[in-house]
């Protein structure tokens, strides 16, 4: 039966697209820190969908136990959803090297190591399906987030070459691009509603995209717009601003 392994699972993005892929009619391994979290969410999708989800930990940061780890797997999956991801504080960033450092390995070291290690077994089986979760962030850098921004960058960057070097593979690689997104990590910002995505939507298009073989996705698709006019506007005043 086809899998889908969903890496940082914990997250709400994660969980709604677990719940679509299960619905659609996969199996799923549920892979994070301390995994046994994610029991109950596990029995409710398997109760719901009558699919088989096994939770395993998965820790990104420790980087030399991804091909081990992946290796363990039951049975190899047919697509992978990396939803892997932490904010963090900017202004803490900005005087504390450790945390501008979880941050980038988080978001971006780490998440290359899994998916280089998914990548080579997807090429050697000439098939299967990579979605990584970046960030509109990434688009341009703005004072208020750029280094997570500068971490989402080099994803989104990394997840093209790696688009390109697949397609030959036949293996779909596509970058998921949210702007705001109703979320746990996200609560307590004031967010504008129009611009507001919720976890079900991101996840539903993130299963189309996938489907209709698309290449980069940006969620709520207004998010494309705007920041083909962010990344437009002229460093002379861009720098003046605040965003």
């Amino acid at each position: 039966m086809a899998s889908v392994l969903i890496l940082g699972a914990k997250s709400d993005i994660a969980k709604a697209v677990a719940k679509k892929y299960a619905s659609a009619g996969y199996d799923l391994y549920l892979a994070a820190r301390n995994a046994n979290e994610l029991d109950a969410f596990a029995k409710d999708v398997e109760i719901r969908t009558q699919k088989k989800v096994i939770c395993v930990n998965f820790d990104v940061l420790d980087t030399a136990s991804h091909q081990a780890f992946f290796d363990g797997l039951e049975n190899q999956p047919q697509g992978v959803v990396c939803a892997v991801g932490y904010l963090g504080e900017q202004t803490k960033a900005e005087v504390d090297f450790d945390e501008a450092e979880k941050i980038t390995n988080t978001n971006y070291t780490g998440v290359v190591s899994i998916l280089n290690v998914v990548a080579n077994y997807f090429a050697s089986q000439q098939a299967g399906f990579i979605v990584g979760i970046s960030s509109v962030a990434g688009d341009r850098g703005r004072k208020s987030n750029y280094i997570y921004g500068a971490a989402k960058a080099a994803m989104s960057a990394y997840l093209s070459g790696l688009r390109n070097r697949l397609f030959e593979k036949n293996v779909q690689v596509i970058t998921v691009k949210p702007g705001f997104v109703n979320t746990k990590m996200t609560e307590g910002m004031n967010l504008p509603e129009k611009l507001t995505a919720e976890p079900e939507a991101v996840a539903e298009a993130i299963y189309q995209a996938q489907v209709n073989g698309k290449d980069v996705v940006y969620t709520k698709w207004i998010w494309r717009w705007i920041m083909l006019i962010i990344k437009n506007i002229p460093e002379r005043i861009f720098k003046k601003l605040s965003l």
